[in-house]
């Protein structure tokens, strides 16, 4: 979940039209749309493989100091504690943030290739092994935290956590193994005008529960089999409702920026941000603030940032705000990190892979892609489509996504281009076989029936 940065308060919204102008004022040109991604890693102590809490001699406060120390990161504070690094002003580079269950998130500087997302992402982890190395801290990629139980699981000293954690237990059954236990991998990329927006959008909705199965990588809860093969998936199909899913109205005729805005103002809220305090207010809408109507806080009315704090806490699987943020695949390591930012980028950054994509899902029916994000979490590759299975599909937008970048022709220093990244991917789908179905296969074999070696065979 993003930070939230402290400066000088943003202008008023007026209208439903601010709103709708704010998003739109994302577009940019296609030769200026760039790349951002993030990705999450469950820290563990090397030695007890037990979850780092934020306090203590090894936790991840001393963590994060020692990043800053080593590394030129500069804190960000809330009510005094360190809960987020960045780069010094003036400086290119991301932040450093903490999930709920003290996941640590790295989210990049939009870059204009995915060789540059390649360098920011090796260099990242490298800062953080050699700061873990020293404490005898590790980190794991996968999509749901494979053996701490949700008491066993640190909590992270962020007052928006306080507000959603008193929420989701209202509002489904898993919203709090959501915030605690799972971690992904996201990619945000442009669009350049509405109609751009809708393809995109509507593209990678519909293509979500394809990413969700090729990089399915959390099939243990509680350190046994839990019968899937993306718990995670399966975890946000039962957190809050009123603002997950596929967005059945993307797909309709009307679809607009004013169409998402419609949707975004009857979400529930989390909170509002004042004075560095979160104020909860969950449960009350957008448009009752525009209406001076929030309880605690009437006659107070919102302002853009509080308009770009709300979309934050809108968890579609793909979410609109001044770009797309695709949301639906687990953590990985750092092959699977860049290889999803190629998935992305090659099947929507190029024309050609984008028709084709849009083509590929044209005829798909509300219910077909229902079916799919219900089947996938369980089946992955296995899960049935039609006449055959996801991994066809799988392998058809894969092979879309290279086309697109090799059509886009960008070139490192050793005269290769972008699709050196979708490696990972390609042999996936060429061995019918996701990173669930591999850590099953260990854990059966040669693990005994035993978690534990998973913290040495998948850490970074």
């Amino acid at each position: 979940m993003p930070t939230r940065l402290a400066g000088p308060r943003s202008p008023p919204v007026r209208s439903k039209d601010d709103l709708i102008a704010w998003i739109a004022a994302g577009a940019k040109s296609r030769d200026a749309c760039l790349i951002g991604t993030e990705h999450e890693k469950f820290v563990f102590y090397t030695d007890t493989l037990e979850a780092v809490p934020y306090e203590g001699e090894r936790g991840i406060r001393v963590l994060m100091e020692a990043m800053m120390a080593s590394y030129r990161w500069e804190p960000i504070l809330e009510a005094g504690r360190l809960i987020a690094l960045k780069r010094p002003e003036g400086e290119i580079g991301g932040i450093i943030s903490l999930e709920p269950g003290g996941q640590f998130e790295f989210s990049d500087a939009p870059v204009r290739t995915l060789h540059d997302t390649a360098a920011e992402t090796e260099q990242h982890l490298l800062e953080v092994l050699r700061v873990g190395e020293r404490l005898g801290i590790g980190f794991l990629g996968l999509g749901f935290s494979p053996k701490w139980t949700l008491a066993e699981t640190p909590r992270m000293p962020k007052g928006r956590y306080d507000v959603t954690t008193r929420y989701m237990p209202l509002v489904g059954s898993r919203g709090l193994d959501m915030m605690y236990r799972t971690a992904s991998v996201q990619v945000n990329l442009d669009f350049s005008s509405e109609r751009d927006m809708i393809d995109k959008l509507r593209a990678s909705l519909a293509l979500q529960p394809i990413a969700t199965a090729l990089f399915a990588s959390s099939p243990f809860t509680d350190g046994r089999p839990n019968g899937f093969k993306s718990m995670r998936s399966e975890v946000w199909r039962n957190t809050d409702p009123a603002r997950t899913g596929l967005l059945p109205f993307v797909f309709e005729s009307g679809m607009s920026y004013e169409a998402y805005v419609d949707y975004a103002l009857d979400v529930p809220m989390y909170f509002v941000y004042r004075d560095g305090h979160y104020i909860d207010v969950a449960g009350c809408s957008f448009r009752e603030f525009m209406a001076g109507r929030l309880p605690g806080l009437e006659g107070e009315l919102p302002t853009l940032d509080d308009w770009a704090d709300h979309l934050t806490t809108l968890f579609p699987e793909v979410r609109l705000k001044r770009f797309l943020e695709m949301r639906g695949s687990d953590g990985g390591r750092c092959g699977e990190i860049v290889a999803l930012s190629a998935l992305w980028v090659g099947l929507l950054y190029d024309e050609v892979a984008l028709a084709g994509a849009l083509d590929v899902v044209k005829d798909w029916t509300a219910e077909e892609r229902e079916q799919l994000r219900q089947d996938v979490p369980k089946g992955a590759f296995e899960a049935p489509f039609r006449r055959g299975k996801v991994l066809d599909i799988a392998r058809d937008v894969v092979q879309l996504a290279h086309l697109g970048l090799r059509n886009r022709r960008e070139i490192n220093f050793l005269n290769q281009d972008e699709t050196i990244y979708l490696a990972p991917l390609e042999d996936i789908v060429a061995r019918g076989k996701t990173c669930s179905d591999v850590l099953l296969e260990r854990y059966r074999g040669r693990w005994g029936g035993h978690i534990d070696p998973i913290f040495l065979e998948f850490a970074f």
